[in-house]
């Protein structure tokens, strides 16, 4: 039993810190580490979940199943900025203290004992792949509405999994399972653009630190300019009288448009694991990690703020709210940009 709760000294897994012909290049900047961050949260949250977030989810019968915060949404963010900035705090005090790859594996491992480092570790291994799975369909019904513009409709049963139409209150969506093709009595059901999507960031990947670096920065890049011209769209467009009531659902809205949409924050703690590949880890670091998650939360609040001006809060809880506001505004080829900005996020996120 005391073997199970047996702890690594820091010393020894500083040991790794050493430079040697197997260590990973120490490439990566206070900038990049922020640009790695926006990258990692700004993503499939702020294109699609803070519609429901802002309207409330409802079952198939139109019962009220979540309530939604309205245009209070902006409350909902900053509530979650505090909450994350908290978890950013330890993750930024202890990536500094041990500069490791392992990220909340090694800090478990020299604070909690082996067995504890070894259940958080398989946790952060199905957090990303649970998240990935979840951007990745998010990524395939973006890229399909947006070679839909162009006139490109592929067969449904090639961009919709078997677990999205089993589970789907849609009748279109949920009847694939009978008019899919078969085989040997099973519906063929394929998400091929999230398969490929996948497929092509794992290459990237491969390739080494530096080049993943560059590629993310530049879809940072991307998807901030698709948000600003969003926002510069949508400040010309704003109906003051959207904003009424501006607390539909009190503050139990708040929290559960919170609840929502706190999917839009994950990711942050990822920066951790960039440990062993950072410039002077005790500095840069904590910027990259808080100053990402302070990043986010701005651009978070005012693209919530501009929405739900543009658009009644209770029309939004649609797949693409972005897009949809930018069409009700008369901005049909803004809300393609956004589209594509959309594929472009996620692909970061991924």
């Amino acid at each position: 039993m005391r073997q199970l709760f047996k702890r690594k000294p820091i010393a020894e897994l500083l040991v790794s810190e050493l430079e040697t012909p197997q260590s990973l290049r120490r490439v990566l900047g206070a900038g990049d580490l922020i640009m790695l961050a926006i990258g990692a949260v700004i993503g499939a949250g702020i294109f699609g979940a803070i519609g429901t977030a802002a309207a409330g989810q409802y079952d198939a019968a139109g019962n009220m199943v979540r309530a939604g915060a309205g245009p209070a949404l902006v409350f909902s963010f900053l509530l979650l900025g505090v909450c994350c900035a908290l978890a950013g705090l330890c993750y930024a005090e202890l990536a500094a203290m041990i500069p490791q790859a392992g990220s909340a594996y090694a800090y478990s491992y020299a604070t909690l004992g082996e067995v504890v480092a070894w259940i958080i570790g398989w946790d952060l291994i199905l957090e990303y792949a649970v998240g990935n799975v979840a951007v990745a369909i998010s990524w395939g019904d973006y890229f399909k509405s947006f070679i839909g513009y162009v006139g490109v409709h592929p067969p449904d049963w090639l961009t919709t999994g078997y677990r999205t139409a089993l589970l789907s209150p849609d009748p279109k969506i949920h009847g694939l399972l009978d008019t899919a093709p078969h085989i040997a009595g099973i519906p063929i059901l394929v998400n091929v653009p999230a398969f490929l999507v996948v497929g092509l960031i794992t290459w990237l990947l491969l390739l080494g630190v530096r080049e993943s670096a560059r590629t993310n920065n530049v879809l940072v890049v991307i998807k901030l300019l698709v948000l600003a011209l969003f926002i510069i769209a949508g400040l010309t467009h704003i109906d003051p009288t959207n904003y009424h009531p501006f607390v539909p659902n009190g503050w139990r809205g708040i929290h559960q448009g919170a609840a929502i949409v706190f999917f839009a924050y994950i990711g942050f703690d990822a920066i951790s694991t960039a440990a062993e590949e950072t410039k002077n880890p005790q500095r840069n670091l904590p910027i990259g990690i808080l100053g990402g998650l302070a990043i986010c939360t701005l651009i978070y609040v005012i693209v919530g703020a501009v929405l739900t001006g543009m658009v009644k809060y209770t029309d939004l809880g649609v797949a693409d709210p972005l897009a949809k506001a930018l069409e009700v505004a008369g901005y049909r080829t803004v809300g393609w940009i956004v589209a594509l900005g959309a594929i472009v996020s996620m692909s970061a996120v991924l």
